[in-house]
């Protein structure tokens, strides 16, 4: 499905212009974080965009040109075409959620886990939001850009697991 359909359909549907891009055959759509739900719910419903490939996040600090902390992607797939669409929007620090989309895609629970985990990222409405990597003791987040490459020194505070017991 063309992009200017895609955007012609949550138009219609939701009274959302919402801007797209296309880079090496990809397809974008660029979304607020607060419209985010209901165009995702859109896609699946209206566009046939059944399945939640992939759900991931970076953080943009100090990155050139970028306005927003958070970048967080959805990468939609209609099975029955084969076509992929990636959602993308953002967020910012102190308010760095945006909604889950499990209720969609119970496959993102995981996803959203691991995005929570590392960058602090809140998924609200999430059934079960805490960490699925590290230690539940770990209280900073570290793929943001602001954590320092050696770590706090927070290792010590982690009992030493054998290779039987893990």
């Amino acid at each position: 499905m063309p992009l200017d359909v895609l955007r012609t359909l949550l138009k219609d549907r939701l009274g959302l212009d919402v801007p797209a891009s296309e880079f090496r055959d990809n397809h974008r759509l660029h979304v607020p974080s607060e419209k985010l739900f209901d165009i995702l719910r859109c896609l699946k419903e209206d566009a046939g965009f059944d399945q939640l490939a992939e759900l991931g996040a970076a953080d943009y600090l100090n990155y050139p040109g970028a306005r927003d902390r958070f970048g967080i992607w959805y990468i939609l797939v209609n099975i029955a075409t084969g076509e992929r669409i990636i959602v993308k929007t953002f967020v910012n620090d102190p308010d760095s959620a945006v909604a889950s989309v499990f209720s969609l895609w119970k496959g993102s629970d995981w996803m959203e886990r691991e995005a929570y985990d590392m960058y602090g990222i809140r998924f609200t409405g999430h059934p079960d939001l805490r960490r699925i990597l590290m230690p539940e003791e770990f209280t900073s987040y570290p793929l943001r850009k602001d954590y320092p490459l050696r770590g706090r020194g927070e290792r010590h505070n982690f009992p030493v697991l054998t290779r039987a017991e893990s």
